[in-house]
């Protein structure tokens, strides 16, 4: 049975315009962490961006699917507490929920990933029917297997918003040219310094790099997250920003602090805010997170400052 940590929750083209009204939806893995001091805690990058948007009054759409099995029901029991619907949560019977082992080098996470988990077996004859999504968002990770690859290419098949992808590339589940293939339907993407590095040629600058993906794929906007050092955004006007932590900062550790960097450009976006807000936000909200122990945060105080200041409520 799955230890969570916490308190209580709460109760395709590329070019297109949007008349949506379904709010965000949120297709891949949802999982545990599992902490080598035994500890497990709710995780996957879908899942957590999925998590943080609720508890910012968005109620995602979460796509996904978990195993008939003690971990899988104590995950759907969690997203029940904290009012996130599990309408689009599939049940696999041949499958185990994913579980994820997370080791620390150098303060550093890295993670084991097992094959053939629930999340890889997402069925397009089970999607929701809704087409009229503001955005979707995906990751790489649930990808490695064809059958949520095709309930993912069924889902954004009549897609008339945006599409936001957030790369996780994790050795050896990609393939450089297939997720250039992903991009290539993209409006925002999001992925670290590292992953950048992996998927440009060698050039002068990070930022030369990032007009390179950018121009590339035709995105909008493409965002960077460098760690401690903090992250940048290039936008298809040009617009170039940069954004670091507080000196000083506390941390526990950094498991899912680049999904609670993502969670806020979704919110950004759904908000309309400037590109120099929506990162500054971004980045509060990540330095905070890795002040917490794991991806996910089930105590609903953890949130209200940035509900308040961001005026949210």
């Amino acid at each position: 049975m799955a230890r969570f940590s916490g308190g209580m929750g709460l109760v395709m083209t590329k070019q297109k315009t949007s008349t949506s009204t379904a709010g965000i939806a949120i297709f891949g893995e949802v999982l545990i962490d599992q902490f080598p001091d035994g500890l497990q805690v709710l995780g996957g990058a879908p899942f957590n961006v999925a998590w943080h948007l609720q508890a910012f009054g968005q109620q995602p759409c979460f796509i996904s699917r978990t195993g008939d099995d003690a971990i899988g029901h104590s995950i759907r029991q969690a997203m029940t507490d904290w009012g996130l619907s599990t309408e689009n949560m599939q049940l696999a019977s041949s499958q185990p929920t994913g579980t994820v082992k997370v080791s620390f080098v150098h303060d550093e996470p890295h993670y084991e990933i097992l094959a053939d988990q629930a999340y890889d077996f997402i069925d397009a004859k089970q999607l929701p029917q809704t087409d009229n999504y503001s955005i979707i968002y995906h990751g790489t990770l649930a990808l490695r297997n064809p059958v949520s690859k095709q309930a993912l290419d069924d889902l954004l098949a009549h897609h008339q918003g945006k599409v936001f992808i957030d790369v996780n590339l994790r050795a050896p589940w990609w393939q450089q040219e297939q997720v250039h293939q992903w991009l290539a339907r993209a409006n925002w993407v999001k992925l670290n310094h590292e992953e950048l590095l992996l998927l440009t040629p060698p050039d002068d600058s990070l930022r030369d790099r990032m007009a390179h993906l950018l121009a590339r794929h035709g995105l909008e906007c493409l965002v960077v997250t460098c760690g401690s050092s903090g992250a940048i955004a290039l936008n298809k006007d040009g617009e170039f920003i940069e954004v670091s932590p507080e000196p000083g900062l506390s941390v526990v550790d950094t498991v899912g602090a680049g999904d609670a960097f993502a969670a806020v450009l979704l919110l950004g976006m759904e908000k309309g805010w400037p590109l120099a807000v929506l990162m500054e936000r971004a980045q509060s909200f990540a330095s905070a997170l890795v002040g917490q122990r794991g991806a996910t945060v089930q105590n609903v105080d953890f949130y209200q400052p940035f509900i308040h200041d961001w005026c949210l409520a």
